[in-house]
């Protein structure tokens, strides 16, 4: 693992929640962030609309430099936390228009997002002894759960702000806590004085 990928990976939640929080204070006394979206709050008629919008590009860009980072995790899950990072970016880049209503390039840019970072835990083949399979078998079911859990709000109704706050959050922890792992099963080898176990991919 290349050592900027854990400062990458904790920055990626630190910004979106911090975004999320900082710019809901900034919306007026009307904003429920447990029924609008995190989209809102970069909309064109939201209030101090830069913040979420630089917080997104940050996210984007954070899980960009961790997909370089994290060599332990194998190619196609590293691609899929590359192609969630550019869509995070298009997100920010594409925001909703004012007074309400949809956007095509923003919708299929989040869609693309969730879908990246909800399942590349999957894709991680053989693995090392620091992060076991059982371990990103139930991190992606989770992460793929509360993909579909913010789909059905969009489509059913429902607490949508809970729904994409939590997807989201969790999709921007899961890499920090691989990267964590691997850089404590790197440093144990070395307290103890035995040689680090071979480089395999995880998911």
């Amino acid at each position: 693992m290349r050592s900027p990928a854990l400062v990458s990976s904790a920055a990626a939640p630190v910004l979106l929640i911090g975004g999320w929080l900082l710019a809901e204070s900034r919306q007026p006394p009307a904003f429920d962030p447990l029924r609008d979206a995190i989209s809102d709050l970069a909309a064109l008629d939201a209030a101090d609309r830069h913040i979420m919008t630089a917080a997104l590009l940050g996210v984007g860009l954070a899980h960009l430099v961790t997909a370089f980072g994290l060599t332990e995790v194998s190619r196609a899950g590293r691609l899929l936390i590359a192609v969630g990072g550019i869509a995070t970016v298009l997100v920010g880049a594409f925001p909703l228009p004012a007074h309400g209503g949809g956007s095509a390039a923003h919708t299929a840019a989040a869609t693309v997002a969730f879908t990246a970072l909800a399942v590349w835990p999957f894709t991680g083949g053989s693995r090392t002894t620091v992060l076991q399979e059982p371990a990103t078998i139930i991190a992606g079911t989770v992460l793929l759960s509360l993909a579909v859990w913010f789909a059905f709000t969009l489509r059913l109704g429902g607490p949508l702000g809970l729904a994409e706050r939590t997807a989201a959050a969790a999709q921007a922890i899961w890499p920090f806590i691989v990267a964590v792992t691997i850089h404590a099963g790197r440093e144990q080898p070395e307290r103890t004085g035995r040689a680090a176990p071979p480089k395999r991919s995880i998911g």
